[in-house]
């Protein structure tokens, strides 16, 4: 038995987080669906994209050299981390070497997942967030509950006070007015910053291209101020070839945000030239594993790997829709999260997120990639059943529940005369969706579900009967 956490519960009391999830995911998926509607072979260009990661993720060592070779070509430096601390370490040795102190980013996952923020805030590195999304969940001191946009679990007016208590702008909920203070704060960080950090969407070994993908230009700037561009990245980023890139773009930018495409597309290839204007004069590009190696030796499982962080599955998780991405507890949340986290660390340490899924299916219908999320919770699942079943040694109400329920669903007869018992039942006990009388373990089941009512006749009885349902 998985216990539900305090984060959780606290997201299932929460009424305003309840209602902007509503509110932004519904206009999200809407977004999505007319996005993809519009493109008549999506599920040839999903195919494509699924079986150039599976050939990708079978040659990762291969395409990696070529897309290091390739840097270097270009006058770029490659540095590969197995673990978060080596990445982090290669960054705060740059920044003391050359006596920096000011860092801006864009938005990364990648620096999520390794903590790279509080790293550089004990170094005495002040990192300043320029995505709005991520800005706003520093300012408060969070992490981000969303791939995608980090502050979804945010009303207009949480983000108002924010900006009121922590930068001293006026009291307003006019979103211009909050946007353009949040822009001429960051234009500032931009103008002094000596380091821009950024993540990767996508690399192309066969170029050395480092993509990045975005909306607001901010990760552009970063790139182009501050005098050095580095470029964290998941080792499961790279793809072959620049032919391959369209596709991906599409699948990507329409599962993600509802866009024919962003308004920014970078292509990053190494520091600036002698006959360019603009741009960084060093570039290093930081490869990190940190358990994705792991996960390769598993040849079903390393389909994980082939996300490519579009976020379409949080957006349609019936779970996600109503915890929010904090409740999870992790840097990944919703069904990604759940596949993800386990592997890139161990079961044991997330042992609740593989059970944390209706298993609907409908993060695979929107998965760009056709990752079988609900199969990988499976088998993390039985990963995790020696562990469940030793603390069901001491629960044996649950294991003989689920023993009972199982011989139950065995016999057609037996499942029928439980049905007429439940209608018995629910005549006595039940109050609309409430028990009348909630006693211990069913109050607490109850307490964040509810309780449907079952007909007065079954199926059965009505096609027996002859009665047509109108």
């Amino acid at each position: 038995m998985i216990k539900i956490s305090s984060n959780t519960r606290a997201a299932l009391l929460d009424q305003k987080l309840q209602r902007n999830l509503v509110h932004v995911l519904g206009k999200t998926v809407n977004a999505r669906n007319a996005a993809v509607a519009d493109v008549s072979n999506w599920e040839e260009l999903r195919e494509h994209a699924r079986q150039v990661k599976t050939h990708t993720l079978s040659r990762l060592d291969h395409y990696l050299e070529e897309l290091e070779d390739k840097i270097q070509e270009k006058g770029g430096r490659v540095i590969w981390a197995e673990t978060p601390q080596q990445a982090i370490e290669f960054i705060l040795d740059l920044a003391h070497r050359r006596q920096m102190n000011r860092v801006i980013k864009s938005k990364s996952m990648l620096t999520e997942e390794i903590h790279l923020n509080q790293a550089l805030e004990r170094a005495g590195i002040n990192p300043i967030e320029t995505d709005l999304g991520e800005y706003i969940v520093q300012l408060a001191g969070e992490t981000p509950s969303h791939i995608i946009a980090p502050a979804l679990h945010k009303s207009r007016e949480e983000i108002a006070d924010l900006f009121v208590e922590k930068v001293g702008m006026p009291a307003t909920e006019d979103v211009v007015e909050i946007t353009a203070t949040a822009r001429r704060i960051l234009r500032d960080h931009f103008l002094t910053s000596q380091i821009g950090i950024t993540g990767a969407n996508f690399a192309v070994a066969e170029t050395g291209t480092i993509v990045v993908v975005e909306n607001e230009g901010n990760a552009r700037l970063t790139v182009s101020a501050p005098e050095i561009h580095v470029a964290l990245m998941g080792i499961e980023k790279v793809i072959p070839r620049q032919s391959d890139l369209p596709v991906f773009l599409k699948l990507l930018i329409r599962s993600a945000t509802g866009q024919k495409i962003t308004s920014y597309i970078n292509f990053l290839t190494g520091p600036c030239r002698s006959d360019e204007t603009d741009g960084p004069g060093e570039f290093y590009l930081v490869l990190i594993d940190n358990g994705r190696t792991q996960v390769l030796t598993d040849s079903y499982l390393r389909q994980t790997l082939a996300c490519i962080r579009c976020g379409a599955c949080q957006n349609v998780c019936p779970v996600y829709q109503r915890l929010g991405g904090h409740a999870y507890g992790s840097t990944y949340q919703g069904p990604i999260g759940a596949i993800l986290t386990p592997q890139l660390g161990s079961v044991d340490e997330a042992p609740e997120h593989a059970f944390v899924s209706s298993l609907c299916g409908a993060c695979y219908e929107v998965c760009p990639v056709k990752i079988e999320i609900p199969h990988i919770l499976l088998k993390l699942r039985e990963k995790t059943q020696t562990r469940i079943n030793r603390r069901a040694a001491h629960l044996p109400l649950e294991k003989w529940g689920i023993q009972l329920w199982s011989w139950i669903m065995q016999s057609p007869a037996r499942y029928q005369r439980l049905a007429m018992c439940i209608r018995m039942a629910q005549r006595i006990f039940w109050g609309g969706e409430e028990l009348k009388f909630p006693l211990p373990p069913f109050k607490q089941w109850m307490e964040h579900r509810e309780l449907p009512t079952l007909p007065a006749q079954s199926f059965r009885d009505l096609y027996q009967s002859g009665e047509q349902d109108g």
